[in-house]
């Protein structure tokens, strides 16, 4: 499974009630992530635990596109969803729901899963979006990733007509898009390399940085540690 490219990403932060914690956890593993992953076109689902300020979890599901998230066969089961979903959904609580669509990659994955991930959700200020991209794919990415603990750098962007469509679960949890446009994720080796001398330096070696950096906006950052994964069944 590994090898299939994924070009779509669903990312779902929420806050869970404290004294149902272990009872998600349960659900999520034995029953919801089966249930996701055995639909056509997905090929692996994450959670993560927030760390400090961040939401308490991430949940990310990789795709081979951002239609996937729109397929029949996905919105089968949001419309008829089981009834241990329908009393895990009343739980959720501060709920941010986005479908992206995927821009770029540099690095490669963890040799197994990376223990850590670190978020940024952003806009780019009007007008910019051609360039800061230009600039954040050929300079500042590669950068980034080619430092020591750094496995992956991966940028999306929301598809926001999948990211609205309203569904039987939905209705539920009651949550909906963020406001960020786009979503930056890296996947790392430790916690402290988003603070470290060693990003800090790259983020000054190329090209007008202060510049560049200054055009993103409604900037949210994020650290998670890996919780629990599991990957689509093998095609016979």
């Amino acid at each position: 499974m590994r090898s299939k490219v994924s070009k779509g990403l669903l990312a779902f932060w929420t806050d869970i009630d404290e004294d149902y914690i272990l009872e998600f956890q349960k659900w999520h593993n034995c029953e919801h992530m089966t249930e996701r992953v055995s639909i056509p076109g997905f090929h692996l689902g994450r959670r993560y635990r927030g760390i400090g300020n961040a939401p308490m979890f991430l949940m990310s599901y990789q795709t081979a596109d951002s239609a996937v998230l729109k397929s029949e066969p996905y919105m089968k089961v949001l419309n008829n969803p089981t009834p241990w979903t329908k009393e895990a959904l009343t739980h959720f609580n501060n709920n941010i729901r986005n479908i992206y669509r995927f821009i770029a990659a540099e690095g490669k994955p963890a040799p197994t899963e990376a223990p850590y991930v670190f978020v940024v959700r952003f806009n780019i200020e009007s007008g910019a979006e051609k360039e800061w991209l230009e600039w954040y794919i050929k300079d500042y990415l590669p950068q980034i990733s080619a430092i020591p603990g750094v496995y992956r750098g991966r940028i999306y962007e929301i598809d926001e007509e999948v990211s609205n469509i309203m569904t039987t679960e939905r209705q539920i949890y009651g949550g909906g898009p963020g406001q960020q446009k786009f979503l930056a994720l890296y996947e790392i080796a430790s916690l402290d390399l988003p603070t470290g001398k060693a990003w800090e330096q790259a983020s000054q070696t190329d090209r007008h940085p202060q510049a560049m950096l200054k055009k993103v906006q409604d900037v949210y950052e994020e650290l998670s540690w890996l919780d629990f994964v599991m990957y689509a069944p093998k095609n016979p």
